[in-house]
């Protein structure tokens, strides 16, 4: 009977042991909280959940209204009478629909309709993929319903173009509004087709009048992307604008169009904006942007004057992610920070107090241990202040000594900020015993725009400087094992773990690249948006004098020197950074004898989005840490 009860209380404290820190299982079984909106009386948030089953490798999801002043939420089936719809025109006769249509030929089965069991594609030009999708000939397109006429038929307002709307791959309702008074339909397109679509940002703000059934260029002399339409209820056009063709990182502006003539209302502001919504009284505009390794939300007051005035209304070590709306003085907002996932929350406008509104996941971050989240500043090799931030175990204590991670940020121009990611989770690599370090490097927004230019062109220069700044100085601690130092990341992060792993010169003992860049050569002959590479590589490689990207910058040429070993991953479906990248880096390290393995998920593209493809990449992630750096000492 002792024996028993010993054995019991072993696995009790086992069980309690474990379930004292973030696991892998634990963090896909998160709930995930995305806001439907207001409701039109402005008492009530309405929000959906989505919960993962992993057994069945699929998820599903519910809706929920909560009051905004406080209390208990409470699940709703049906939220179209309670929220507006904004696809619905203003005086409610008309309404936006959004759908595919056939406008191109591209399958066998469209050439050779009798060849209804080919699976051909028929090419003829560039921009036969993108993202994680063949071309096949669907376009996306918005029609105009007539609700006071239900027999009449619907108009596609964009004819048989071969353009999307929303824009492809990530547009959505943000793309297309309809104006204050019904009368036409503002939205974004990129109307480039073939090549000339790889290679620009040119997306505009058109302008359809219902009336007469014509369209309009509203942004026809900007090259750079226009981009999230918004009309008071006025009638004020607002949009965001990048002014730089084919350049996807520029410094993204509010521009107000007033009788006609447009006003940049950031021009001056040596920041970026997210996105943005109208505030209740028109005359202030509400926006999110980063700013020194967070995102914080911002007012934009004076817009109807010549001296637009920005003032910042949140602060702290936390993400606002998104603008739901304003109620009173009140702002609905959602936020996150490296230890919790997404909640909504109300923020003060006069003051930035932020009150949370949903606690969808209290009950979990409630039983375990969170991280100490640290900003530091760094100088730099060129004499500037670095942020850059260091998560902590739980139960740190500062007289043991722990393996260090130092985590490359991809993008390369995305901020470093307090995301709170379901692959890179620094929360979960902290519970698993690792101290991580997080510079905010050049190249990423929120610390001016220079600061965010400089790494154009420059991929294998000062930002990688900036990593071993940030790596070698949190190394003078006295808890980081500097016998026990890895370099992880992906997409840009990947191309950062391959060039770092050429050159780092003994510093690290195992390496981690998700879907990163291995040969800049190849990546500008296979991946899909060729703006992109165009910039960031400073031309192609054919171009005289060649680019250094594919030189001096190329990880291919530094691969003689890898000696460390690597775990490469790579998604099939990834035509952003394509299947060669990760295939060739491996190839190269097995033949080159270094110690190396590659977690291949064929249906997964640049990022892992099925629940037991999560798990097993976590779990894999730290077998692999576990076997090369942790337990490093004990098998050698």
């Amino acid at each position: 009977m002792k024996a028993i009860v010993t054995i019991l209380l072993i696995v009790i404290t086992h069980f309690i042991i474990d379930a004292q820190t973030m696991t892998p299982r634990m963090l896909w079984e998160l709930k995930r909280v995305s806001p439907v909106g207001i409701s039109i009386d402005g008492s009530q948030l309405i929000y959906r959940t989505s919960v993962f089953n992993i057994e069945e490798n699929s998820n599903s999801s519910n809706i929920f209204s909560v009051p905004i002043a406080g209390g208990k939420p409470i699940s709703i089936e049906d939220f179209s009478q309670i929220v507006n719809n904004t696809n619905i025109s203003p005086n409610k006769k008309y309404e936006i629909i959004s759908k595919e249509v056939k406008v191109k030929n591209i399958t066998g089965n469209d050439f050779y309709p009798d060849m209804d069991k080919s699976d051909v594609f028929i090419i003829d030009q560039l921009n036969y993929r993108h993202w994680d999708k063949m071309e096949d000939g669907l376009y996306g397109h918005l029609f105009i319903k007539d609700l006071s006429n239900p027999g009449a038929p619907i108009i596609d307002i964009m004819s048989d173009e071969p353009y999307d709307t929303p824009t492809q791959p990530f547009g959505g309702p943000e793309d297309y509004c309809w104006n204050h008074n019904a009368t036409a339909v503002y939205y974004v397109c990129k109307k480039e087709y073939g090549i000339a679509y790889t290679r620009s940002t040119n997306t505009d703000i058109y302008k359809y009048d219902i009336t007469k059934k014509t369209t309009t260029n509203l942004t026809q002399g900007n090259k750079g992307y226009d981009t999230h339409p918004l009309v008071s209820k006025s009638g004020l056009l607002a949009y965001l604008q990048m002014e730089v063709a084919g350049y996807e990182a520029d410094k993204n502006d509010i521009i107000l169009v007033q009788n006609g003539i447009k006003h940049n209302l950031t021009k001056h502001w040596d920041g970026t904006v997210n996105s943005f919504v109208w505030g209740n009284d028109e005359q202030t505009i509400y926006f999110i942007a980063p700013i020194g390794g967070t995102i914080q939300l911002f007012s934009l007051t004076g817009i109807a004057g010549k001296n637009p005035r920005i003032n910042q209304i949140t602060d702290g070590i936390f993400d606002v992610r998104s603008i739901v709306g304003q109620v009173g003085n009140k702002l609905i907002v959602t936020r996150t920070d490296m230890n919790h996932a997404s909640e909504i929350y109300s923020a003060n406008i006069d003051d930035g107090n932020m009150v949370q509104l949903t606690h969808e996941n209290d009950k979990v971050y409630n039983s375990i241990k969170l991280s100490k989240v640290e900003k530091r500043v760094i100088k730099t090799t060129d004499n500037k202040d670095m942020v850059t931030w260091v998560i902590y175990p739980p139960d740190f204590v500062s007289s043991k000594k722990y393996p260090t991670l130092l985590y490359c940020q991809g993008g390369p121009q995305s901020p470093l900020s307090q995301f709170y990611s379901f692959r890179w989770n620094f929360q979960l690599m902290a519970a698993n015993g690792y101290i991580i370090v997080a510079p905010n490097r050049r190249g990423m927004p929120g610390h001016g725009v220079e600061w965010n230019e400089q790494i154009s062109g420059d991929w294998g220069g000062q930002n990688i400087l900036d990593y071993l700044s940030a790596i070698d100085e949190v190394s003078k601690e006295s808890y980081v094992d500097n016998t026990k130092l890895g370099a992880v990341g992906a997409s840009y992060g990947g191309y950062s773990v391959f060039y770092l792993a050429g050159i780092h010169n003994k510093r690290f003992k195992s390496f981690i690249a998700h879907d990163g860049i291995f040969n800049m050569q190849s990546m500008i002959g296979t991946t899909e948006e060729l703006f992109f590479v165009e910039k960031d590589f400073a031309g192609a490689y054919w171009d005289k004098p060649k680019p250094k990207a594919y030189t001096k910058f190329n990880p291919i040429n530094k691969v003689k020197a890898w000696d460390t070993p690597i775990l490469i991953i790579q998604g099939g479906k990834d035509y952003r950074v394509p299947i060669g990248q990760g295939l060739e880096a491996f190839q190269a390290a097995q033949m080159l004898g270094v110690k190396s393995k590659l977690l291949f998920f064929p249906e997964e593209n640049h990022w892992i989005l099925s629940a037991q493809n999560g798990i097993i990449w976590q779990k894999e992630y730290f077998k692999w840490l576990d076997e090369t750096l942790k337990n490093i000492n004990a098998r050698n």
